[in-house]
């Protein structure tokens, strides 16, 4: 790895590193990052955390997190003890006084005097929202934050409950941080798929041309989840579907898709164009929600061949709770390229495989010019940017079946990471650490971005709590979701494609 490709000298403080987060996804992907030679040679790790624990058992921990979630396994004795070095410190605070910063602030002085050298400051708030506001202020208190060109703050979602709060927010970081040292982080913006958006996109003089609104009929985006709430239901019961994955994965995915060509690839150019997508998002008009917009709750069903329960009996999660745990959401986007194409939303738990994608409908061709009998398996072309299980792009389109006769079938043009790079596609959490390393803010929301986004949900939000939800729950664990959802498409004589599977 050459120096050029590498951050400069960084000091990564995790706030709440004795905390699920830092265990299962910051260090695994640190760890990854240092075997494949990413990281800096002067780079370390403070973890700070109001928990009591001495250095070696915090790096025993984090040990374990890397043997279990790594995607290299088992952590290599020899190679752990080289990336452990760089486990400087844990200190011991009450992140609500200032002697624990200031004991932060010695430490960092302490590590660039023996470097000789400044280093970044990766300032990673670990935490709940409800901390936020407190280590945010107390480190404008302590002054690390205030070299712009080296301390950058790195925030968790929830970006706020609603656009008031996401507002709140805003003011809150900003008044300690330049806008420019935030990095609001959604780990699905670090996907390869999603990312390679833009490379399918603008990289290709095939496709650009044929992407907009004469060429696609619509656009559907699923994000399908098999597990039920697990260990968040006290979170999940206050979020529900539409905060937890539309309001940012869905969202930014769908801008990624439409957006216009950006002029180069800085930061600020790509988030202007995605910015532009949500701002020309058609408001749903209150009285004709229900034409746009579904939710459903799972109850009890069967999941691969085993009982699963209901939402409302999940622990942490109110015996009579209203919040949804599917949504779908149809929308349209009032410019030039993409007027009247409706983009389909859909997103639940206890659905029946764990997929992500984005399917891209073509209109049929606009004369059909072969026999009646070649028509039996027909369909309209098709892509799929497929972001999880296996990362990959599908073309979907006609082709004469061998035989005698004229008889088309579908067929795919498919590209996977895995069989394309014969390489290990990074986890999420390293493409953004890296980022963050490097000052990259390209795959990290600004704060208009944010608000933005909660202004379309957020109406919607305020709509669904005004009048309580009939029927609740509406869909059997197991099935993809409720009737009502099948009928918001239906409405426009469409039906949901489901997602692709690796064997498809």
């Amino acid at each position: 790895m050459s120096d050029e490709a590498r951050p400069g000298p960084t000091v990564m403080t995790i706030f709440g590193a004795g905390g699920d987060l830092a265990w299962r996804k910051l260090i695994p992907a640190l760890y990854d990052l240092f075997l494949d030679g990413w990281l800096p040679e002067r780079f370390a790790v403070v973890g700070v955390d109001r928990v009591k624990m001495d250095l070696d058992p915090f790096r025993q921990r984090l040990r374990d997190g890397v043997d279990r979630f790594s995607r290299r396994g088992q952590s290599d004795e020899e190679a752990w003890n080289r990336f452990a070095s760089h486990l400087v410190c844990f200190l011991s605070a009450d992140l609500a006084r200032p002697e624990g910063y200031a004991a932060l602030a010695d430490r960092i002085a302490a590590l660039e005097k023996e470097w000789g050298d400044e280093a970044g400051l990766l300032l990673y708030l670990a935490l709940p929202p409800a901390a936020i506001q407190t280590v945010t202020e107390q480190l404008g208190r302590a002054r690390l934050a205030r070299d712009r060109a080296r301390a950058r703050i790195v925030v968790e979602k929830p970006f706020g409950h609603d656009l008031a709060s996401a507002r709140d927010l805003n003011r809150l970081l900003t008044h300690t941080f330049d806008e420019s040292q935030i990095y609001r982080i959604d780990h699905y913006l670090g996907k390869e798929t999603v990312q390679n958006i833009l490379a399918f996109r603008f990289a290709n003089a095939l496709f650009e041309p044929i992407w907009d609104r004469r060429y696609i009929d619509h656009v559907q985006i699923t994000v399908a989840e098999q597990v039920g709430v697990e260990h968040r239901g006290a979170y999940y019961d206050h979020a529900g579907a539409l905060r937890d994955m539309i309001q940012n994965h869905l969202l930014q995915i769908l801008s990624l898709i439409a957006m216009e060509p950006p002029v180069s690839f800085l930061a600020d150019e790509i988030r202007n164009k995605k910015l532009d997508v949500l701002r020309a998002i058609r408001p749903i008009p209150r009285e004709e929600l229900h034409r746009f917009a579904v939710r459903g709750q799972y109850g009890a069903g069967w999941i691969e061949g085993k009982r699963v329960p209901a939402y409302r009996d999940e622990p942490g999660v109110a015996s009579d709770s209203t919040t949804e745990t599917f949504a779908a959401l149809k929308l349209f986007i009032d410019n030039w390229r993409w007027q009247d194409i409706p983009f389909y939303l859909r997103t639940g738990k206890r659905l029946p495989i764990r997929a992500s994608e984005a399917q891209i409908r073509f209109r049929p061709v606009p004369h059909q010019s072969f026999p009646d009998t070649a028509f039996a398996e027909w369909q309209t072309n098709r892509l799929i940017l497929r972001i999880q299980p296996e990362e990959g792009i599908l073309l979907r389109f006609q082709a004469k079946r061998p035989g005698p006769t004229m008889r088309l079938s579908p067929v795919e043009m498919r590209f996977t990471y895995r069989e394309a790079f014969k390489a290990t596609s990074p986890e999420a959490y390293e493409t953004l650490l890296l980022d963050v390393m490097r000052g990259d803010a390209t795959l990290f929301m600004r704060a208009d971005q944010v608000e933005a986004a909660w202004s379309i949900v957020t109406p919607i939000l305020e709509a669904w709590e005004s009048v309580a939800p009939i029927g609740f729950p509406n869909y059997p664990a197991g099935s993809w979701g409720p009737e009502a959802a099948g009928a918001l498409i239906a409405q426009d004589g469409q039906s949901w494609l489901q997602p692709t599977l690796p064997e498809d």
